[in-house]
């Protein structure tokens, strides 16, 4: 790192991104990745640099960065590429709730804004605390969180906490275990007997078809399916695991549930 705190940051993911806008240290961001969409604003301040797992590399080089930001196994080969063309990369790899507060306490801390930091990740444990500690209907909802389509994969880590925190049941818990989405593919059979309530879904990069999901063989006989409970909560809110997943995500989630309970009374 040539110089600290760092001073030109590529962020190859949302999620630190829209961490370092809320600190207030978006000035040292220099490109972003073409999904980066929070806040609004992104898209006409920064330079996109990269996809998810490709990346322009000698675009990135071009703004002699200081660090480079980038997240999972999968922008590993971008990180290497990085790193042996001499630049810092510090890559993240946060699969749960836990994990993504760890980011931004650690993230605020390399750009010396640490305190910033810890009163931002505070403020978004007390709002998860104060959702889980609210009144829960009973039954709990039973959800199932499809993260794409083809094949089936259930909802990672994160997304099965919060599901929980708002009140429902993650019907596959074993499943949101697994850090891999390869490890979390689900067969229609499984689905079919978990029988959630409600199914929600967020195909990475594309619309979700709820008339699609509704036309599976067999899935008639799912509660959801048969009562039409099938909502899209878009991926840029759930699918970063960052600020968004624990605000506008969660809120989503939790509206849905409340929608189901109310369509039950």
């Amino acid at each position: 790192m040539r110089a600290f705190p760092p001073e030109r940051i590529v962020c190859l993911t949302e999620e630190t991104v829209e961490t370092l806008y809320l600190l207030g240290e978006e000035d040292r961001i220099v490109g972003v990745s073409g999904y980066a969409v929070r806040p609004k604003r992104v898209r006409k301040e920064k330079p996109r640099v990269s996809a998810f797992t490709s990346a322009d590399i000698p675009k990135i080089l071009a703004l002699s960065p200081d660090l480079v930001l980038t997240f999972s196994d999968l922008q590993a080969d971008i990180a290497a590429e990085l790193i042996r063309a001499g630049v810092t990369v510090v890559a993240y790899n946060q699969r749960d709730v836990a994990g993504i507060l760890a980011m931004i306490r650690h993230l605020g801390t390399m750009v010396g804004q640490a305190q910033q930091a810890e009163k931002l990740a505070d403020r978004f444990e007390r709002g998860l605390s104060e959702i889980a500690a609210g009144p829960v209907r009973h039954p709990r909802i039973r959800v199932y969180f499809e993260e794409w389509d083809t094949p089936m994969i259930s909802g990672i880590k994160w997304v099965s906490e919060l599901i929980e925190i708002a009140g429902g049941i993650d019907v596959f818990p074993a499943c949101a275990d697994e850090p891999a989405a390869t490890n979390r593919i689900v067969s229609s059979e499984q689905v079919i007997e978990a029988a959630p309530d409600l199914i929600l879904a967020s195909w990475c990069g594309k619309k979700v078809r709820a008339e699609k999901i509704a036309s599976r063989a067999g899935w008639e006989a799912i509660p959801a399916v048969r009562h039409g409970r099938i909502i899209e909560i878009k991926s840029p809110l759930i699918l970063q695991p960052g600020p968004a997943a624990l605000t506008d995500g969660l809120d989503a989630i939790v509206a849905a549930i409340a929608e189901c309970h109310q369509a039950d009374t």
